[in-house]
């Protein structure tokens, strides 16, 4: 059975776009994130969901709290988890937010401390070897009630994808551009909609597929 564990934001979690912050609607159910929909198209695998929503790949957030910052949670994971034979990290899209003042290159650098902790001799040996792949999420969109947090990011978000892929190729990971097969939601900017939980868990099944074969 080979067992994949996604590491990952709200997106990740199954966060529908939110339309008030003050009313925050439930989850999408396991059959709707992409994730559960990986393990329906792949029934033989063990698929562990690990997103939490506000995480970001590197900082420690002011207002959700330090536990936020990403190589925190993924040593964790890897550690609860195991062994596994695929991780998957999807992460960045937090970091666009205002507040960190963080550009592209700032953003990658966080990614690339992720694949350093996956990547490391003493986690490899744990997991007796497992593979990477590395999903870069589509671009933001500045609209809803989420806009002021991400005042500028829609910019920042789009040139995300070309240094991940570089950086993925750099650290022997996989790629996947998940703005190839999905958009954000024009609600909120920032999440999904089912069709494209449905669509990206059935783009990243593939991807895995390619990177184990």
């Amino acid at each position: 059975m080979l067992r994949v564990l996604c590491y990952g934001d709200s997106n990740t979690h199954g966060t529908p776009p939110i339309r008030d912050q003050r009313v925050r609607d439930p989850r999408y159910g396991a059959d709707v994130r992409w994730p559960g929909v990986m393990r329906q198209t792949q029934r033989d695998w063990d698929v562990i969901e690990e997103g939490l929503p506000g995480r970001t790949a590197q900082f420690a957030d002011p207002v959700m709290g330090a536990h936020m910052e990403g190589g925190i949670g993924l040593r964790i994971a890897l550690a609860s988890h195991g062994p596994i034979d695929v991780l998957t990290i999807m992460l960045g899209t937090n970091d666009l937010k205002t507040r960190f003042g963080a550009d592209a290159g700032r953003i990658t650098a966080g990614i690339a401390g992720l694949l350093a902790i996956a990547n490391s001799a003493e986690i490899q040996d744990r997991h007796d070897g497992f593979k990477t792949l590395l999903i870069c999420p589509p671009p933001v969109i500045e609209c809803g009630v989420l806009a002021p947090e991400f005042y500028g990011a829609a910019e920042v978000s789009r040139a995300l994808a070309t240094r991940y892929e570089a950086l993925a190729v750099a650290n022997d990971a996989g790629f996947l551009d998940a703005s190839q097969v999905i958009e954000v939601s024009p609600v909120d900017g920032i999440h999904y909609d089912p069709a494209s939980h449905a669509s990206l868990g059935q783009a990243v099944a593939a991807a895995v597929l390619d990177l184990i074969a």
